[in-house]
């Protein structure tokens, strides 16, 4: 029997190439074959298809039928090989039908080609010797045949030879375009076409460090950085080379001889007050699309639009709400599980830093035996919370937990609420609000932690500022100043990068307070830059709203100003247990204890364990002073301080109320240690300091330090007369200076102390 029918087997020889195309065949990415009538003639068949491929890219030469044979059935014998083919060259000529009137295939009983100029393939436009240009390149946008894998084992082989040789032909052009181009607009333009090409090509990612160093965008260097070494540890299971490394310490460089910056567009920035904390205010660096990044994690709705509005901060840990458990819930309340679980999502798409997964999309996973791995592969996920909702009689029981899928799925958190079943919907509100108030800083610990591990060298402006956040809590002179250091050098890093201007300004409130700035005036005015910086930055994040509006009311004065960030950013985010602590201190600056204590007790029910609560606590000895609640303001003081010794400010309102109660050995040791932390505090310079508004409240506040022992003004002679040359408030040996009989009380004779 014949190979073919005749019309196959007795072919007219060409005549010639043919003066038009008729297909066009994509044979990079996905394979397509469409007429120039938009016909699509791609056959269906797996195998039909890969011998198109093999035929096209053999073209111009003819390629023998036994060697396709070979190649797409090499696990047959060679009769029932040539017999499949037959079958696959009568299917390939069916899907041709439209292109009948102008003969695309030449076959012969030996060989089989495509007929000259009648198909245009992209592969031919790349491999052509004197395509060396950016058209040709931007055909390399995935690899060649990426869906005929599988199809046969000597099929593979060839495949992944193919791909190679195109690989190699592709960067050789790329890398040439490099090498030409010295303008970085174009280094930067050729470096990505070559990333697109080869993604862990180390040269092309320096040359796009360099690029956008010199175009003052330290910023995209460092970040371009983060990307080669994410790209090196997947692909390659490696790290960047020393060369790369040396790259990037020079563009950082020291804080006295960095790379030129783009030129500020807004104010100029103060000189530098601290030269180890040097931060330079600059507009933020254009954003150009980036093929070289990978899949960016977003948040997600039912409908799978984004949740978070305006831009996403640099880094920030991904979080999918898992759909919830029922246990027992009659089918009217099986609504509360999946409306509690977007409640939750919505609630934390709230706050900038994270990345939220709703659970719709997490659905399919939702079986018993479901699979972390695969959840965390498909996702990008850091942490997954789930749980479930039972009933008990007219209780409802909800049961959640945080785990950390990186760190072999370990429980990070839970909680367990019970509550009534009146109000379904005031329940969902309130738990929700709950929850994400307190795994919002947990992760922001877990996270710091993480950060705090990884090499230094390789530290982003996200670690940076990750890094600072714990040592800042610990409220230890050392440690942080050295937190000061991690948030400049974020900034400097990544001028632009919103929440390391806020909390740099955060840093800034407490070394003021804490009285560790020199001069303190010019602190306290960097402190108000880097807030408005924040704010300009990122206008929708509410925790930099509401540190601005601390700065507002603690540092300048400027309470009505505070009152209205505080506002927005409660309003922005009404879950943010710092938000509504921050606001309560700037309504008892204001001279409303009352609303502050409101504020301060919502605070408390979102977080009753933050990690900041010797900061916020210990307003509530504010709040309890002001109303001459001296005993209340005492049992604050006592328990909060034992939170942070550290911390002076909660030493003040401890010890004014120690004062009026006349306690005076309890205050002896309390003034003691206030004073360890800051010697030179006078009622003068707290008179001279304190925010608050009323002369009232100031003079109530005095006359408790008064009472307690605090000295009216002249510290330096006071310590002189005192302690004959000692370090102010200390001992020779470094240890706070206690003798009750050293502190006498501005304006008393050494009364007893009572006990």
């Amino acid at each position: 029997m014949a190979d073919l029918p005749t019309r196959l087997t007795t072919p007219s020889p060409p005549a010639g190439a043919l003066e038009h195309v008729v297909v066009r065949l994509r044979l990079i990415g996905q394979m397509e074959a469409w007429t120039v009538r938009s016909e699509n003639v791609l056959p269906v068949g797996r195998k039909t298809r890969a011998l198109l491929a093999c035929i096209a890219m053999a073209a111009p030469r003819p390629v023998l039928r036994g060697r396709l044979a070979e190649q797409l059935w090499s696990r047959s014998p060679e009769e029932q090989a040539r017999a499949s083919l037959r079958q696959e060259i009568h299917r390939l000529l069916e899907a041709l039908a439209p292109t009948a009137d102008a003969e695309i295939l030449l076959i012969t009983r030996d060989q089989i080609t495509l007929r000259p100029g009648a198909v245009w393939i992209d592969v031919e436009e790349v491999m052509r010797p004197t395509t060396a240009n950016s058209v040709s390149l931007a055909l390399m946008d995935g690899d060649l045949l990426e869906d005929l894998d599988g199809v046969d084992p000597s099929f593979d082989t060839w495949l992944n030879a193919e791909r190679e040789r195109l690989r190699d032909r592709a960067r050789g052009i790329a890398e040439a375009m490099l090498r030409e181009n010295l303008e970085p607009d174009a280094v930067i333009a050729a470096a990505q076409r070559l990333l697109t090409i080869n993604r862990s090509h180390e040269g092309a990612w320096r040359a796009l460090m360099k690029a956008h160093a010199a175009r003052g965008e330290r910023g995209l260097a460092v970040q371009a950085y983060d990307r080669c070494r994410a790209v090196l540890a997947e692909m390659l299971d490696a790290a960047p080379s020393l060369e790369t490394q040396k790259l990037l310490n020079e563009i950082r460089g020291p804080a006295h001889d960095r790379l030129p910056l783009r030129p500020p567009q807004t104010r100029d920035a103060p000189s530098a007050l601290m030269p180890s904390l040097a931060m330079p205010v600059v507009s933020p660096p254009a954003r150009e699309p980036d093929p070289d990044l990978d899949w960016e994690p977003r948040s997600q709705t039912e409908d799978d639009s984004p949740v978070q509005r305006g831009p996403v901060s640099r880094g920030g840990a991904h979080i999918g709400v898992m759909p919830f458990r029922l246990i027992g819930m009659p089918e009217e309340d099986a609504h509360l599980a999946p409306g509690l679980a977007d409640e939750i999502t919505n609630a934390l798409s709230l706050f900038r830093w994270l990345f939220v997964v709703s659970s719709n999309s997490l659905d399919r996973f939702a079986a018993d035996n479901r699979d972390e791995a695969a959840i965390r592969r498909e996702f990008g996920l850091d942490f997954l919370l789930d749980g479930s909702v039972q009933r008990a009689g007219n209780k409802i029981r909800i049961s959640l937990r945080l785990v950390d899928l990186r760190a072999n799925n370990q429980i990070v958190w839970a909680r367990r609420f019970d509550r009534e079943t009146s109000d379904l919907l005031s329940l969902q509100d309130e738990i929700a609000a709950e929850v994400v108030a307190q795994i919002d800083p947990e992760i922001l610990l877990i996270e710091a932690r993480r950060s705090t591990n990884r090499p230094a060298v390789d530290a982003t402006a996200y670690d940076l500022m990750l890094r600072a956040i714990p040592l800042m809590g610990r409220m230890e002179r050392p440690a942080y100043m050295q937190a000061g250091q991690f948030l400049a050098d974020s900034i400097a890093l990544e001028p632009d990068y919103a929440a390391a201007h806020a909390w740099y300004a955060y840093w800034h409130i407490f070394l003021v307070g804490q009285d560790w700035a020199h001069p303190s005036k010019a602190m306290m005015e960097k402190a108000g830059v880097l807030a408005e910086r924040a704010i300009s930055l990122d206008p929708f994040d509410a925790r930099g709203l509401a540190i601005s509006g601390h700065v507002r009311a603690f540092l300048h004065r400027r309470l009505r100003e505070a009152m209205v960030l505080h506002e927005r950013a409660l309003s922005l985010n009404p879950n943010l247990a710092m938000a509504w602590a921050l606001s309560a201190m700037t309504h008892a600056y204001f001279g409303d204890p009352l609303e502050a204590e409101r504020r301060l007790k919502r605070y408390k029910n979102l977080s009753p364990l933050d990690p900041h609560a010797f900061i916020f606590d210990g307003f509530y000895g504010v709040i309890h002073l002001m109303k001459h609640d001296y005993t209340s303001a005492v049992e604050v003081g006592r328990t909060v301080s034992q939170l942070n010794p550290s911390f002076s400010a909660t030493y003040r309102s401890y010890l004014s109320a120690l004062g009026h109660l006349r306690l005076d050995q309890e205050a002896a040791i309390i003034r003691c240690r206030l004073l360890a932390i800051e010697p030179d505090f006078t009622i003068e310079r707290f008179l001279a300091n304190t925010p608050m508004e009323r002369a009232s409240d100031k003079l109530h506040f005095a006359e408790g330090l008064r009472l307690a022992g605090i000295r009216e003004s002249d510290p330096v002679a006071w310590h002189r007369r005192t302690t004959s040359g000692r370090q102010p408030g200390r001992n020779p040996n470094g240890s706070p200076y206690c003798h009750v009989g050293h502190y006498p009380r501005s304006g008393h004779r050494g009364a007893p102390h009572r006990r």
